[in-house]
């Protein structure tokens, strides 16, 4: 490593330059859980009825909902379930819909 000794600590020259920089990036949704707990799919992932399903869907297409317990599902599975109960299956508090989609 080379230092040069001829500048002055208070010189405007910057101490160092970037040349270089190879910047990565994640993200997640912001949700607690991540798993719709009627198929146990991630719910980024599609559900169990998209998987099945003949034709190639993409994972924006399985759309997830939050319920206003908090609770997050694939719309198919929740939709599938609420035709026989119009409870949370977590909770089996009444199922009301607080957000659609991705």
């Amino acid at each position: 490593m080379e230092v040069d000794e001829g500048v002055p600590m208070n010189s405007t020259m910057p101490r160092f330059v970037v040349k270089k920089w190879n910047a990565m990036a994640t993200w997640r949704w912001d949700v607690d859980v991540e798993i719709c707990a009627i198929c146990r799919n991630k719910t980024y992932n599609v559900c169990i009825e998209c998987q099945a399903s003949e034709e190639e869907i993409e994972p924006e297409q399985c759309n997830v909902v939050t319920g206003a317990c908090q609770h997050v599902y694939h719309y198919h599975c929740i939709s599938r379930w609420l035709r026989e109960r119009n409870v949370c299956p977590l909770d089996n508090k009444k199922w009301d819909y607080l957000q659609y989609g991705r």
